[in-house]
């Protein structure tokens, strides 16, 4: 069987990455950009001066949408693919975390095929390369700056759909350490528990290769060892860019291996109740995983081994079991809430609706084992209580 590797063509990474970016956008010959962010880093924090600088600097216009919210909607990729039309723009720079780079690629698929995002749930569904995008990063979590996948909500349905397309892939990522380190506590700490859950999903996947394994057992190892320090200390220098390349390289592993149902569950808490995305992957991680562990227990004691523990006395379930604890106890170190009943909006009652959105999505058909629906609903229970599945 022939497996496919995905990525960027060009990637810059490290501190000072950033100042890098104009020169190659000039060497794209590009003459106006849409700056896709949200509100809060553009008119706030002013976080997008130091890119509107650079384009000023390097004489390339620009328009700004700032309208993407968290969980990025079909409404917002409309409102951004007709901002883009009205100032002649040529090309796309996501800023900001996976909202921005998301919503982005929607934009970019719209100006390219026109129609309605809708209409490329799935995978593979484009039939052209989406317009260029130059996607920079500011948290260091959900890898969407480097690869094939957007996710975007469906407000009719309260569904997130996976876009999964190798013509979404950004034409440039940019990694820079240095416009991370003012990222809050909590978000640091979502996004970082969202890079662990790319790498572990990649690792079990039944797409999984050699290649793709060991981005996924390094970027464990890294979040293992930085995440909680750069949740402690946001200006940890060191831990922000570990954490870079950490969720850099779960995004290396699962944009070629894909995912599964931790994803899978956590896309329908996200469209249904607009709940967090890497907060929902953390809790949902170790249920889904133990499920898992049934079929694949091997896989985990490499997993355990990069999280830090010492297998070479244990079984192959016993790796699995420390594994899993390991994930538990950094999940609670860095302050992920318990279980899913710390959400008020989430109801017991809506499993049903959400275990059959979630075996529709396109990120589960790649977990090791292929659930029921009578078992997606346990595992939506017990993250809802916090137990083992």
């Amino acid at each position: 069987m022939a497996y496919y590797f995905f990525m960027p063509a060009v990637n810059i990474m490290g501190s000072g990455g950033l100042a890098d970016t104009g020169r190659e956008i000039q060497a794209l010959g590009f003459k106006k950009a849409l700056i896709v962010t949200d509100a809060p880093l553009h008119r706030e924090l002013k976080a997008t001066k130091v890119l509107t600088d650079l384009l000023d600097e390097i004489g390339v216009g620009y328009a700004v949408y700032d309208g993407v919210e968290p969980n990025p909607t079909t409404a917002q990729v409309d409102a951004g693919t007709a901002l883009l039309k009205q100032e002649g723009c040529d090309f796309i720079i996501s800023f900001g975390g996976g909202s921005p780079h998301d919503a982005a690629k929607g934009i970019g698929i719209l100006a390219t095929h026109g129609g309605d995002i809708r209409d490329f749930e799935g995978i593979n569904q484009m039939t052209k390369p989406m317009m260029p995008l130059v996607a920079i990063n500011t948290t260091a979590g959900t890898a969407s700056e480097m690869t094939r996948f957007a996710i975007i909500t469906d407000e009719a349905r309260h569904v997130k759909m996976a876009i999964v397309d190798w013509r979404t892939t950004p034409t440039l990522s940019v990694d820079d350490p240095d416009l991370m380190e003012d990222m809050p506590a909590s978000l640091t700490a979502a996004t970082g528990m969202d890079a662990l859950t790319h790498a572990i999903e990649a690792y079990v996947s039944t797409a999984a290769t050699p290649v793709t394994d060991s981005a996924a057992l390094h970027a464990i190892k890294l979040v293992s060892g930085f995440l909680a320090r750069a949740v402690k200390d946001g200006h940890d220098h060191e831990a922000r860019e570990m954490m870079t390349y950490a969720e850099f390289l779960a995004g290396m592993a699962f944009n070629s291996a894909s995912l599964g149902y931790v994803h899978a569950m956590a896309h329908q808490l996200g469209g249904f109740y607009d709940l967090p995305h890497g907060v929902c992957n953390a809790i949902l991680l170790p249920h889904v995983q133990a499920y898992n562990a049934q079929v694949v227990p091997e896989r985990f004691v490499e997993i355990a081994k990069a999280m830090g523990i010492d297998t070479r006395d244990m079984t192959a379930s016993e790796s699995a079991e420390a594994a899993l604890n390991a994930i538990r106890a950094l999940s609670a170190e860095v302050g992920i809430p318990p279980n899913l009943a710390s959400f008020d909006v989430v109801k017991p009652e809506d499993f049903g609706t959400l275990a059959d959105n979630a075996m529709k999505d396109a990120c589960g058909a790649t977990n090791p084992k292929q659930p029921m629906k009578d078992e997606v609903i346990a595992l939506y229970q017990a993250a809802y209580q916090g137990q083992a599945a």
